[in-house]
């Protein structure tokens, strides 16, 4: 498993692609309510995530980190479902995926 400091310095990348996920899914109209949820869960769970980084509790932070990519992996299955989403937001949905998946391999 990585260092805390970089993976700390990891979810800061993951961080920023949720919140701007999250920006791009605001400025929209018509988004899935599921897509939605799920970025507001991410946005609220990576706050937690945050803390038991600073815990080092490795357990906690595979868990949390598998848990966040679950909803990624969401998120992506709605982006590729055929919904009505702008690029901007596709594409913000799929870098964010590409992040979580990432930082869960390198706490595997």
């Amino acid at each position: 498993m990585l260092q805390t400091n970089e993976i700390q310095r990891r979810f800061s990348s993951v961080e920023q692609a949720i919140g701007q996920a999250a920006q791009a899914c605001s400025a929209e109209r018509d988004v899935p309510s599921e897509l939605r949820d799920c970025l507001q869960r991410l946005d609220r769970q990576s706050d937690l995530v945050k803390e038991v980084i600073q815990s080092k509790d490795e357990l906690r932070i595979r868990k949390m980190v598998d848990d966040l990519e679950q909803l990624g992996d969401r998120a992506k299955r709605v982006c590729s479902s055929g919904a009505r989403l702008t690029p901007q937001m596709r594409s913000a949905v799929l870098h964010m995926h590409e992040e979580l998946s990432e930082l869960k391999h390198q706490v595997h």
